[in-house]
């Protein structure tokens, strides 16, 4: 079947999340004079991710809600008690430093621009509904996307073939006519292959292949994108 659409992931595969999260943490860590408590700022920094995929673990799990897991990473981080107006004040303190390095991966507009209007574009994200509207709203580019569905409305996270399914169907294509673009082997591409769509891995680093990632679709940039559609054609 030819393919119609792409399914984009948001977080390091548009977005470039971890850029825009390392230079607000360490804005919002040096502010509230925490760094001097680390080794390092890169211990602070592996201490923050450390808390941040604790916590967001168990927001996919649906143990958490999203405003609660934030709460939890600001107590976690700090190892203290915080009332929930307390963890809400430090959190947000962290997330205005955050927003204000937002960006978008030089490729991604480019990329966008040359997939349109052969192909039709939705995003599918394992954060919140309301976090990712107005992200994408903030950087210019919500109005590429015909659909946006996120792990807490559709009840199931990335990998689990329903992410991606819900994605299709809000679509109205068969799996075999999407394809997944995101940053990670094995909750996106991989699972992607697994629900039934074209996955594709976006290594922007240039990892190292896992031996049971031979044969997956891996681009190094979005540039590579086009061709690689085409060439499934």
């Amino acid at each position: 079947m030819p393919i119609r659409a792409v399914l984009w992931d948001v977080d390091d595969t548009l977005f470039d999340y971890t850029g825009s999260d390392r230079s607000g943490a360490l804005r919002h860590l040096e502010a509230e004079r925490l760094l001097e408590r680390h080794a390092s700022p890169e211990a602070a920094l592996a201490r923050w991710r450390e808390v941040m995929d604790e916590q967001f673990a168990r927001f996919l799990s649906g143990e958490l809600g999203f405003h609660e897991h934030r709460r939890e990473r600001a107590r976690g981080f700090l190892g203290t008690p915080l009332t929930d107006d307390e963890a809400d004040g430090w959190f947000a303190r962290y997330v205005a430093l955050y927003e204000q390095a937002w960006t978008l991966f030089p490729d991604a507009v480019p990329a966008l621009d040359a997939l349109t209007p052969g192909y039709r574009h939705g995003a599918l994200s394992n954060s919140s509904t309301a976090n990712q509207e107005r992200k994408l709203r903030r950087l210019g580019i919500r109005d590429r996307f015909e659909v946006l569905l996120c792990a807490d409305e559709i009840g199931h996270a990335k990998p689990a073939p329903e992410a991606f399914l819900a994605g299709c169907a809000a679509l109205g294509l068969p799996p075999g006519e999407v394809v997944y673009v995101g940053d990670r082997y094995d909750i996106d591409a991989r699972a992607a292959d697994d629900a039934g769509l074209c996955g594709v891995w976006i290594d922007r680093a240039g990892s190292p292949v896992p031996r049971s990632a031979a044969q997956v679709r891996r681009i190094t940039g979005l540039a590579e994108l086009p061709a690689l559609l085409a060439a499934l054609l």
